[in-house]
């Protein structure tokens, strides 16, 4: 678990990508939280100017909920739905969301405007949100390009490393 937890106000939470992501699909991000008590030492954001602390703080957006609901429901009487890919930059499903729920929030929200999401999570915490899930996996509505692509708005990938425990305990020493 990270040593520090500071709640933090931002400006803005949904991030409009400037090209669909080729592996994920996502058209925008969401991240709730900043920082990782998963501390995986493979972490992409390690070797950026985020990462040097990640593992010692971690912030939590908490008007997160808010600015979602205005930014998303902007897009959506626009018509702009993407994909959404929440916490691409950080686990969405870390100890602390059991009791925050954030991301549960989030999902809600997501779920309201009819938007599609995109999990990659190593946690089975995912599983307490299934119920939202599966709403939103049979009510989003998908970006026209990729209507013929893909049957379904909701999109879960979780990541194994190893299955050698010892090893995993180096590599994530953090991570259920």
């Amino acid at each position: 678990m990270n040593k520090m937890v500071n709640e933090i106000k931002v400006k803005s939470i949904l991030n409009k990508h400037k090209k669909r992501d080729d592996w994920f699909l996502d058209d925008y991000s969401v991240n709730p939280y900043s920082g990782c008590s998963f501390n995986c030492i493979y972490c992409y954001i390690r070797g950026s100017k985020y990462g040097e602390n990640m593992a010692k703080t971690l912030s939590v957006k908490i008007n997160a909920p808010e600015l979602l609901e205005k930014q998303l429901s902007r897009r959506a009487k626009r018509g702009e739905y993407g994909i959404i890919a929440i916490s691409s930059s950080t686990e969405p499903y870390m100890p602390i969301e059991e009791k925050l729920k954030l991301t549960r929030k989030l999902l809600e929200i997501i779920l309201k405007y009819r938007f599609p999401v995109e999990i990659a999570t190593k946690s089975k915490l995912v599983l307490r949100d299934l119920d939202l899930l599966k709403e939103i996996d049979n009510n989003a509505i998908l970006p026209d390009d990729l209507k013929s692509k893909l049957k379904h708005g909701a999109i879960i990938s979780f990541s194994i490393s190893t299955l050698d425990e010892k090893l995993a305990k180096i590599l994530e020493p953090g991570a259920p």
